[in-house]
């Protein structure tokens, strides 16, 4: 018989389809599911309870699910810091160049700390630079995820469009298209888990339509349907792209998504801040999904997305951090706070996103987006346990009656306790299974290793 832990006298939000939520209710894990919650205490006579947690004062919520990140950028956190997009590519594309397998394992560890520590249980990782003889750079990423203890996408990326093809990384930081659909599909083989509770999955994602070719989309698709796997790319982030699809390719970015097989329930894209009507009604028919990176795209000037008109056709849209090269925070949780505050500065205004939208967004939205909203993503029975413990008590939240409110609205709310699959990771604040200052130096050290490299 599985052991049990029970979680009593909180406040819940399900992020169920009906938005269920209890005042003051009870949560009960066995092994790594829920297996049951509700209002007031749990039940009485409950065998093998091998843990019982007061919750006074605490918002329980699903785990948060990242849907957007580049890990690798822990280290060049800081640079390029009043660039539009395409420049601040420029800018960091050659040295990005020159990460290599120690650098990249040292800063997913920094990326995937600074989540957990906030509330991510399920987290993705969107790696495109493989520089050559850079060594084993999936196998570090997937091995940090795995480490830390959180549940793990892999968007295994790849870009073939340098510079002498018009493009905009330099010649020596692309594979080529055979190279990179090979690799592709080795790191399928080799780390993919389609089973309920997987820990590591893999999705193919070239990198963008302008670092990479039409055959790399086209035949990515081809290789992910075959695989069973999803597609991840980053799509209609800025006004430049639209304007490089339209030059180069006679249409915008998601006709050329649609012409290349990129549309679909098995995709989802990050930004898509410059879309119009058409463009969301083409998500909306194909359920193609969407990562919304609020502050990366304040960050990078790149504008507001359109949330609440895609949630209104019904686009499936979670939340990301995006790498943190253009979110220096590389935080989850600020980005519901984010989330809400930027769209109302769109053309909807106060009535853009509540706060309940923002939650969801960034649970069962997130979920949804990555394939995994039968496993994850809100608190029902026989869902894995994933789920985080808000303390809502202290100065910064207290006087806030309605605790969601205060989750969004409010500054970060501590973190007293983040289950994955019913395994403990955080404990008051602090990562479980990594060493917190440990990682701070070594990514140090690696950020200054990689600049000196690049200062050669």
């Amino acid at each position: 018989m599985a052991q049990r832990i029970v979680i009593e006298n909180c406040s819940i939000a399900t992020v169920d389809a009906d938005d269920t939520e209890y005042a003051t209710g009870h949560l009960v894990i066995a092994g790594n599911r829920i297996e049951s919650l509700g209002a007031g205490r749990a039940p009485e006579g409950l065998e093998n309870v091998g843990r019982r947690i007061d919750a006074s004062g605490h918002l329980v919520t699903p785990g948060l699910v990242n849907t957007h990140h580049h890990y690798y950028q822990w280290i060049t956190r800081g640079l390029a810091t009043d660039h539009n997009l395409f420049d601040w590519l420029v800018a960091l594309y050659p040295t990005w160049a020159r990460i290599d397998e120690k650098m990249v394992y040292s800063a997913a560890q920094g990326s995937l700390a600074m989540m957990a520590r906030g509330g991510v249980t399920t987290a993705m990782d969107h790696h495109y630079v493989f520089p050559k003889g850079s060594g084993d750079l999936s196998g570090a990423i997937i091995r940090a995820a795995r480490e830390m203890g959180v549940r793990f996408t892999l968007a295994r990326g790849s870009m073939d469009r340098s510079e002498k093809d018009g493009g905009l990384p330099p010649d020596f930081a692309v594979e080529t298209l055979d190279g990179a659909l090979a690799a592709t599909e080795a790191t399928i083989d080799e780390h993919h888990d389609a089973s309920f509770d997987a820990m590591t999955q893999v999705a193919v994602a070239p990198c963008s339509p302008f670092s990479v070719s039409t055959e790399l989309l086209r035949q990515g698709a081809e290789l992910a349907r075959r695989k069973g796997v999803r597609l991840h790319t980053h799509g209609s982030e800025t006004v430049e792209e639209e304007k490089f699809c339209h030059e180069l390719f006679g249409m915008g970015p998601t006709d050329y998504f649609e012409s290349t097989g990129w549309l679909g329930e098995d995709v989802w894209m990050a930004h898509c801040v410059h879309m119009n009507d058409s463009d969301i009604a083409a998500f909306a028919r194909t359920r193609t999904g969407v990562a919304h990176c609020p502050s990366s795209n304040a960050r990078l000037a790149a504008g507001i997305a359109r949330v609440p008109d895609m949630l209104a056709a019904g686009v499936p849209v979670g939340l990301g951090v995006d790498g943190t090269a253009s979110n220096e925070s590389g935080e989850l949780h600020t980005e519901l706070r984010n989330a809400l505050l930027i769209n109302r500065l769109g053309a909807h205004r106060e009535a853009a996103l509540n706060a309940r939208q923002a939650l969801r967004l960034g649970t069962y939205g997130g979920a949804q987006v990555l394939g995994r909203a039968p496993q994850t993503g809100s608190l029902e029975p026989g869902k894995l346990a994933d789920l985080v413990l808000w303390r809502l008590d202290t100065l910064a939240h207290a006087s806030i009656a309605d605790p969601v409110t205060a989750l969004v609205f409010g500054a970060a709310a501590p973190v007293t306790a983040s289950f994955v699959g019913g395994r403990q990771i955080v404990e008051n604040g602090r990562l479980l299974h990594a060493d917190e200052d440990a990682i701070a130096r070594s990514t140090r050290e690696e950020a200054r290793r990689l600049a000196r490299l690049a200062a050669r």
